[in-house]
């Protein structure tokens, strides 16, 4: 299923992702190429997981773990107090038809690494959005990545806790280059050892990053800002660390 037809199904599902979001997971995970699996640290009801599994049945047909114990994150529980999500989540998968690649598995992040003994490809996190939580996923997740693998984190613009994460353990660590980020989804290559010039580059994409967050939150007049928006986007693009994929 081509990623127009994943859109107007995953546009049926709960939650929040942009367009170019859900093509950048769709493109990431049809990229994997069988070395391991793709694991998803919160599924909520399956809208990214629709664009997971639609992009890898378009690829290699790579297995993917979607982890979340259905009971909402702490953030989700504040706005809609008791959360159970799984029968939603099993119904819009199955609408989807990506139901023979995804593997849900009703856990949190810790329970489910505990045990998990595959390599990791492609890695997306999208759990608690405080530090901590982010943090931890960070931890027991990293270690499971493929040198040459991808790992990728949702919400990294606006939300403090995946927002320092990524810039502490992502842009800041001699373990990561390609560093690239879309809307606000930040994502990287694993690497045992990075060199200077992948250093000196990541910090320059955490720069644009930072720009393009400032640049959204200018009180300034619409026509302003779309204008604005739209050149940084621009030159990001030409720079060619904004993820931009086809």
């Amino acid at each position: 299923m081509n990623i127009e037809e994943t859109k107007k199904i995953a546009d049926k599902a709960e939650g929040w992702l942009t367009d170019e979001e859900g093509k950048t997971l769709y493109n990431l995970a049809k990229s994997c190429k069988g070395k391991g699996v793709i694991v998803e640290i919160g599924s909520w009801k399956g809208k990214s997981t629709i664009c997971l599994g639609n992009g890898s049945k378009e690829g290699d047909k790579i297995k993917i773990f979607a982890i979340d114990p259905h009971t909402g994150s702490s953030e989700q529980q504040k706005m809609f107090g008791k959360v159970d999500t799984f029968e939603e989540f099993k119904k819009n998968i199955k609408n989807a038809k990506v139901g023979d690649i995804i593997l849900p598995l009703v856990k949190t992040s810790e329970e489910a690494a505990n045990n998990f003994d595959k390599p990791v490809e492609f890695g997306f996190i999208d759990g608690a959005h405080e530090y901590n939580f982010v943090k931890l996923d960070f931890d027991l997740w990293f270690p499971k990545v493929l040198n040459g693998g991808i790992i990728a984190f949702h919400d990294t613009t606006y939300w403090g806790g995946p927002k320092k994460v990524v810039a502490d353990c992502v842009y800041k660590s001699k373990h990561f280059k390609n560093v690239k980020f879309v809307d606000s989804i930040t994502f990287a290559q694993k690497v045992k050892q990075n060199t200077l010039k992948d250093r000196i580059k990541n910090r320059y994409v955490l720069l644009l990053k930072n720009l393009f967050e400032f640049a959204g939150k200018l009180h300034l007049p619409k026509l302003l800002t779309i204008i604005g928006k739209k050149l940084l986007k621009d030159c990001i693009k030409i720079c060619g660390h904004r993820g931009n994929f086809t």
